[in-house]
Formats: structure tokens, C-alpha cells, sequence
């Protein structure tokens, strides 16, 4: 029944999210109110339809990043993003598996990837924000960076908000699909062993930078995809823009 519980919020949860990202139409609407080709910037490109085209690529990518990591298995059944063992824990795992709680182990892990997965659809509505923020000048860097210029922008603007809003949810999860019972289970096999001292580790935030960690992942996945994939490029705008 919890396991059902979180699958359901989480799909709700990214059907609000779609909501919250810029629709194409929203982009064009946008262009009009963009400043005209200053001299600065003339036979570089229309700097109003290459700021259109940078924030659909954004509003595209950030979607279905966040569509593939709001759901069941997203996080866990994705070997690029999957959060693992905290490394201080490593060799508490190593000494709970050899006492044959291999079963607590792999809970724990599981625990932590479904936290994230509930936590992720919230990214959506402060990518949009970010996304309609953007200036010509964050348009200009994007456009003469590398593949992953965006996704470096998006790190930059929103991972401390993003911080503070997944953290809550993240915190809230984790009690509820069983990280901290898998995690005391193991970590109090692990301190009775003699000569072991005290473990410590802040699960939220562990998990929670991890789960920002993943997303960018993605996020800069589906940048690179539409900057050298044509197949990825899946409107007009961003087939002018990328396409040059």
C-alpha cells in the first residue's frame, strides 16, 4: 500500500510539472518582447529567435528529464543516475552483507533511489521560472558554450532552490518507504561488532545531492541530444536554431 502511496504522488506530482514548464506557444509570445538585433550583435544570429530557441531547448529537455526520473525506477532503474551506498557507509555495507543482511542492503539502497523519485517532479516548476528568467546575455553564453552550457547555467541558477525544496520531500520519504529502519537496522549490526566505533551520516542531504546530481545528469543528456542529434530536435525553432 506505501508503495502504491508514492508511485501515485509521484504521478501526480509530474502532471503538475508538465503544467509548470513553458509551452512552446509561451516561447513565442516571449520573442516578440525581446529587444531587436543590436549592432553589438548583427550577423550573429537573430538574438530573438536564437533566445526562443535556447528556452524551448531548455523547457523541452528539463520535461522529459524530469518525466524519467518522477517515476518508479527512475532514479534506480537508471545505472547513470542511480544513487549507490554513501562512500562513508561502504564499509559498513561490506560488514552487513558478510553477517548476511545482503536483503537490508539493497532495501536501504532501494529506499534512498524511491525518495528521489518523489522528490523529482517538483524540479519542474523552478526550471520554468529559471527558463523565463533568462536573459539575451545567458541566451549568448548558452549558445558559445559547450554541450552541456545550459546545464551548467541551470546548476548555477537553481540547485539551491531546488536544494531547498527537495530536501522537505526528500526527508519525508525516506521515513516513509523504510531508509532510516534500513539504515539503523544496519548501521546497529554494524556498531555491535567490537572495536567499531559510531557511525554517522545526514541521510536527507546525502540523498538529496544526490538526487540534484542525477537530474543535472539528465538534464545535460537531453541538452546533448538536441545539440547533435536532429532526430531530437522536435519543433520548427529548434530545428532553425540548432540546425545552423
Amino acid at each position: 500500500m506505501k508503495r502504491r502511496s508514492v508511485i501515485l504522488c509521484s504521478l501526480v506530482l509530474a502532471g503538475a510539472a508538465r503544467a509548470q514548464l513553458p509551452k512552446p506557444e509561451d516561447l513565442a509570445r516571449q520573442l516578440g518582447k525581446l529587444p531587436s538585433t543590436s549592432p553589438a550583435t548583427a550577423g550573429a544570429g537573430d538574438p530573438k529567435t536564437d533566445a526562443a530557441g535556447i528556452k524551448e531547448a531548455l523547457a523541452v529537455g528539463t520535461e522529459r528529464a524530469v518525466a524519467s526520473l518522477g517515476r518508479e525506477n527512475g532514479y534506480f532503474g537508471n545505472a547513470a543516475v542511480k544513487i549507490g551506498m554513501p562512500p562513508s557507509l561502504q564499509k559498513v555495507a561490506e560488514v552487513a552483507r558478510l553477517a548476511g543482511y545482503q536483503k537490508q542492503v539493497d532495501e536501504f539502497v532501494l529506499s534512498m533511489n524511491r525518495a528521489a523519485e518523489a522528490a523529482a517532479p517538483l524540479a519542474a516548476g523552478i526550471f520554468g521560472d529559471a527558463i523565463r528568467a533568462m536573459t539575451l546575455d545567458d541566451v549568448r553564453g548558452i549558445l558559445a558554450g559547450g554541450d552541456t552550457a545550459a546545464t551548467e547555467f541551470f546548476r548555477r541558477k537553481t540547485h539551491d532552490k531546488l536544494y531547498a525544496a527537495f530536501k522537505p520531500v526528500v526527508s519525508k520519504q525516506v521515513d516513509q518507504v523504510g531508509t532510516t529502519r534500513a539504515y539503523k537496522a544496519m548501521i546497529g549490526r554494524y556498531e555491535a561488532v567490537p572495536m567499531v566505533g559510531k557511525q554517522s551520516l545526514d541521510l536527507d542531504h546525502y540523498v538529496t545531492e544526490k538526487s540534484l546530481d542525477g537530474l543535472f545528469t539528465m538534464v545535460g543528456q537531453e541538452e546533448k541530444k538536441i545539440r547533435t542529434n536532429p532526430a531530437a530536435r522536435t519543433t520548427d525553432l529548434l530545428k532553425k536554431v540548432f540546425g545552423k
